[in-house]
């Protein structure tokens, strides 16, 4: 996990264009989507953590946005309302 705020724009830059990093999440609400998430695209610099694999952001206990990624926020949800029971 890359933190925004622990990096610089040229850093992030090379992130991006390298493909290093395709996911991005809210280290608050322990959420991630896509790069390309309008929600994302809204998160504060000292919110916005990087991840180079969607299971990197699972591993660390984030769910999937309900915007960007719909059938895999429907699974994560279905599968945490199973687990309660």
């Amino acid at each position: 996990m890359i933190e925004h705020k622990k990096i610089s724009s040229s850093e992030l830059f090379s992130f991006l264009k390298q493909q290093k990093t395709q996911w991005a999440g809210n280290s608050k609400l322990k959420i991630y989507g896509t790069l390309h998430c309008k929600s994302g695209k809204r998160l504060k610099v000292e919110n916005r953590v990087f991840f180079h694999s969607e299971e990197d952001a699972l591993k660390q206990g984030y769910r999937p946005c309900g915007h960007c990624m719909r059938k895999a926020y429907q699974l994560w949800k279905n599968s945490s309302r199973q687990q309660s029971f």
